[in-house]
């Protein structure tokens, strides 16, 4: 059961700063890209009287038939705007010492940027309702069939 007074969720406009990195994970041959995102945010510097630029960067995972999409029409510079939500992480790294990293775990990517710079219009970045339910853990997969009467809002 979801917390009604709890959100994650993430909004970003950026431009990628690498090619994504396409894996497929052995046991169930589901599909994982990786890439970071950068992101500018303007600032009046009062000590130099002038405006200055901050990059904040960020690591985006995403999953599945969209991971497919990422590796097939993303590449280094393209400006796009993703929806998703934090996950932190831990495992070990080859020393043994124990490593933490919050990553975006992505869910709606939308491509931004110029026409001529965009695939072709019959290519969708967005799931079927059959492989969204298709991607969604077990669990999450009941939670879904149970709130499916929200179809009825009037408008």
């Amino acid at each position: 059961m979801r917390d009604i007074n709890s959100l994650n969720k993430v909004i970003l406009i950026g431009r990628l700063g690498q090619n994504p990195e396409l894996r497929y994970l052995p046991q169930t041959d589901r599909a994982v890209a990786r890439f970071t995102l950068a992101t500018n945010e303007t600032f009046f510097n009062t000590a130099k009287n002038e405006n200055e630029v901050r990059t904040e960067w960020h690591r985006i995972v995403v999953w599945g038939k969209l991971a497919e999409f990422c590796e097939k029409y993303l590449t280094k510079g393209k400006q796009i705007y993703l929806e998703g939500k934090l996950r932190t992480r831990t495992w070990q790294d080859r020393e043994g010492n124990k490593r933490t990293t919050t990553e975006i775990e992505t869910q709606t990517i939308v491509l931004l940027g110029r026409r001529d710079e965009l695939p072709p219009p019959e290519v969708e970045a967005t799931l079927t309702e059959e492989e969204i339910m298709d991607e969604l853990p077990p669990e999450e997969e009941a939670n879904q069939a149970e709130g499916s009467d929200e179809d009825d809002i009037p408008f």
